[in-house]
């Protein structure tokens, strides 16, 4: 009797622990945010997010308000929509928020990286130095050169290049990015001597062309990778993927190059001095590529599609950046050496600037999360004070909570290639409730976990774009080309990606 006392005892515990793990208990406590779990035993709304977290975000805000808490896959997320609160939880302390438990966990799963304690100082430490100021003027240059090592090297190839040539644009622009930054961050094959160079080169077009091949399937198998989700048969080639640019990528390989980046060989060394092994460095090298590659052509796309969608913001782009070419004494005609665009030339483009930002506001979409690490309060613009509980998780999704506001942008989904500027050029201020914000589009991320690449990311696609608008005339097939729709299983991820290439043409302005 005794015995069936202990295992009926055992089992209502077990029952009820396994209840509590999927959440049946948890109710709403004095002072916290609207709670809603779904109908879903742990699972909660994951289903309804993964599809589109967009719209999900604002069923949910329309329901609860400004700040709820909804159950996804497990964990209690605390999203906050009032742009206001955005400054308190990116500024706040990491004893009580932090980032960094959940990007671990995301870059293991993903990139097969364990992440040490010292992974985001040293990315800190050497972003600073090598992508910003002086540093920065270096990455310029090296992009610069492969750019036009990989658009260019056809240009005194005859009559063929200056015909229309038809291609589909996001392909296009995603593979010379993607190429260009690859070759200026990792480097590029070794040569002794001019006779050489051109072999070295050639090679590299081909390997770098190669490497956005196997990247793309990849990053095609990415989202659902990231929610674990994938079929046996899709993770088998994800794992297969990953370890070919464990392999590419190698650190070994990596010190055979020439013109390897400072950024990149920095880090390496630096996780080496850590202790971290040469098999994770690897893995490390991948992350690498991701973070600084993955966003940049995908977003190079929507720009120059939107310029060739409104032919008044191509032609006030292209009037600027021909000026500034012209004012830098450098012609673009045949048989003159190729155009080369410094940083000091890049920040002489507002309205190209002004055209990159409004791109932003509409395609790029990341969702901000911290880990509660303590129990804490949040206080909403209204002077409202929300208990937000230890062991949950905060999120900011700034693309719907202010860069498709009306009141702050109006007509959000329309494309004002000089929305960011005033009449005299200066930079616009925005407002809500007649308060002006700081928080206004949040492509880049805010606060500790910002990325530290934005400047370099920034002149990647000023760079791209630039030359493209010098040396082309470009256009649409189908004049009349609707915008294509995004794939929606990207959002929170970073610049969003349609779900259908388009056709563009261009030839030699001259």
């Amino acid at each position: 009797m005794a015995l069936w006392v202990t295992l009926l005892c055992s089992l209502v515990a077990s029952l009820l622990g396994g209840l509590y793990l999927l959440g049946a208990f948890r109710r709403r406590r004095a002072n916290e945010p609207p709670l809603d779990k779904g109908h879903i035993p742990w699972l909660g709304y994951a289903l309804d997010f993964r599809k589109d977290s967009s719209e999900f975000l604002k069923r949910m805000q329309r329901k609860h308000g400004d700040i709820f808490t909804v159950l996804l896959g497990g964990y209690y997320f605390t999203f906050v929509m009032d742009p206001f609160c955005f400054g308190a939880i990116v500024k706040e302390s990491r004893a009580k928020l932090d980032f960094k438990k959940f990007a671990s966990e995301l870059v293991r799963r993903v990139f097969g990286y364990q992440s040490v304690e010292a992974s985001h100082k040293i990315i800190q430490l050497s972003s600073t130095k090598h992508l910003m100021g002086d540093g920065l003027v270096v990455m310029t240059q090296a992009m610069m050169e492969n750019l036009q090592k990989l658009m260019l090297f056809k240009m005194n190839s005859g009559e063929r290049e200056r015909t229309w040539q038809e291609d589909s644009l996001f392909n296009y622009c995603y593979n010379i990015i993607f190429r260009a930054g690859y070759l200026a961050l990792y480097g590029s094959e070794p040569h002794q001597g001019a006779d050489n160079k051109e072999k070295a080169n050639e090679h590299d077009r081909v390997h770098s062309d190669e490497l956005f091949y196997e990247f793309r399937k990849y990053d095609r198998l990415f989202p659902r990778l990231a929610y674990a989700v994938l079929p046996p048969k899709d993770k088998t080639e994800a794992e297969r993927l990953k370890r070919l640019f464990w392999s590419m990528l190698s650190v070994k390989k990596s010190r055979q190059k020439d013109n390897i980046s400072g950024w990149v060989s920095d880090q390496e060394q630096s996780l080496a001095e850590n202790g971290v092994p040469e098999y994770m460095r690897d893995r490390f090298m991948f992350l690498l590529l991701w973070a600084s590659q993955g966003n940049t052509g995908p977003a190079a796309f929507w720009l120059l599609f939107y310029l060739m969608k409104h032919p008044e913001a191509m032609k006030a782009v292209k009037e600027e950046v021909d000026k500034v070419s012209r004012e830098s004494g450098q012609e673009v005609k045949p048989g003159r050496p190729p155009i080369n665009v410094t940083r000091d030339m890049l920040n002489q483009t507002p309205l190209l600037d002004s055209a990159l930002e409004e791109t932003l506001r509409l395609v790029a979409a990341p969702i901000l999360i911290r880990a509660v690490l303590q129990d804490m309060t949040l206080k909403t613009s209204d002077g409202t004070e929300y208990a937000l509980r230890k062991g949950d998780r905060v999120a900011l999704f700034p693309h719907a909570s202010v860069q498709m506001d009306p009141e702050i942008h109006p007509e959000p989904h329309r494309f004002k290639y000089d929305r960011f500027l005033n009449p005299d050029g200066t930079r616009k201020d925005f407002y809500k409730n007649g308060k002006k914000l700081k928080y206004f589009s949040m492509p880049w991320g805010a606060g500790i976990s910002i990325c530290p690449g934005r400047f370099f990311a920034t002149n990647e696609m000023k760079l791209f774009v630039f030359l493209m608008l010098t040396y082309y005339d470009l256009e649409l097939l189908d004049g009349e080309e609707e915008i294509p729709p995004i794939d929606s299983s990207r959002w929170g991820f970073g610049t969003m990606q349609p779900i259908r290439d388009v056709r563009f043409r261009y030839r030699l302005r001259f």
